[in-house]
């Protein structure tokens, strides 16, 4: 299987797995079964019955092994539970427009650590009093 494809509980990596996958393949790392929607690139929450694909019979547990003859497995399935998505919207546009994002917030941290005390506080009390809110 191809390494870059993880658990979509725990984000381990499944290694050694054949494909196509068994309805019975479980994650080594947390026992989350692998052969589910939430696994799947056809699964999208934000639709009705969260799957894309019109001729999958309805699945009521997304999270549990399935029959669905649909299935194939996507490297995007796993969702860090501490990505906020203030974060995750800025890290994708950084990765459309070519930016490095980590640079920038480095840059950023650089800047806040070379201001001496007093250049910080006259600058909130410019903030606060700022016409323009």
């Amino acid at each position: 299987m191809s390494p870059e494809i993880s658990c979509w509980k725990c984000g381990a990596p499944l290694e050694g797995l054949i494909m196509p996958l068994s309805r019975r393949e479980e994650c080594k790392n947390c026992g989350a079964d692998q052969h589910a929607c939430k696994l799947c690139k056809e699964y999208n929450p934000t639709i009705s019955r969260s799957c894309e694909e019109d001729r999958a019979e309805d699945v009521s547990d997304k999270e549990s092994a399935n029959f669905c003859d649909y299935f194939s497995p996507t490297p995007q399935a796993y969702q860090s539970k501490g990505t906020n998505k203030r974060t995750q919207a800025k890290a994708e546009l950084a990765k459309l427009f070519g930016d490095n994002l980590d640079k920038q917030n480095n840059d950023n941290i650089g800047d806040i650590q070379s201001q001496t005390q007093a250049e910080k506080a006259l600058s909130d009390l410019e903030d606060l009093f700022r016409q323009d809110k």
